[in-house]
């Protein structure tokens, strides 16, 4: 009788196993205060107020610096993008690279220097020294409503270079763009 119950039971745990859909995996969110090595996270968030240093990290997913914090990033490999909304300063450097864009919007200071972006750089309403030197970007670099000054100088820019409304104007120069120099930058 009590082999028949056990059997009975593994026969129904059997069938749930087959009949109860698997739950979808989630990426993991890693949330940066300090510093990471060289380890690998789904997803990182540098939240308010923090400051996140990154040497030879890597994320599989995107990198999101929140308000009033800081990353700076050395030899980091990201797949997705790094976002930054309000951010007091994010730095990305030393050979990155970013499978997505760099988007770094209504914030403090920012440089992208030494890397690879596949997607765009994008400073939109930053209140801080801004540059993107010597770096290799797939889409467009694009400046717009800045006022604390960017230099754009050494690039290659497969894409568009894009400037409008900064004050004060971008200064730079070197810069090999297949698309377009437009705006403020069509000198550069």
């Amino acid at each position: 009788m009590r082999t028949t119950r056990n059997a009975v039971v593994a026969a129904i745990v059997a069938l749930a196993a087959v009949v109860t859909p698997a739950s979808p995996a989630l990426a993991e969110e890693r949330t940066c205060r300090g510093s990471l090595g060289a380890i690998t996270v789904d997803n990182l968030r540098v939240p308010s107020g923090a400051s996140c240093t990154l040497n030879g990290t890597s994320v599989k997913g995107t990198v999101k610096v929140e308000g009033n914090a800081t990353l700076v990033a050395t030899s980091i490999r990201v797949v997705g993008n790094v976002q930054a909304e309000n951010a007091a300063r994010v730095v990305v450097r030393g050979g990155s690279r970013v499978g997505g864009s760099v988007q770094i919007v209504q914030g403090g200071a920012a440089r992208v220097v030494g890397s690879s972006v596949n997607g765009d750089i994008l400073y939109d309403d930053n209140r801080r020294a801004l540059a993107a030197l010597r770096s290799t970007v797939g889409g467009n670099v694009q400046a717009f409503q800045n006022t604390g000054g960017i230099e754009i100088r050494g690039n290659r820019i497969d894409g568009n270079l894009q400037c409008k409304e900064n004050s004060p104007a971008p200064v730079g120069g070197n810069n090999r763009v297949g698309g377009n120099k437009e705006d403020q930058c069509r000198n550069l």
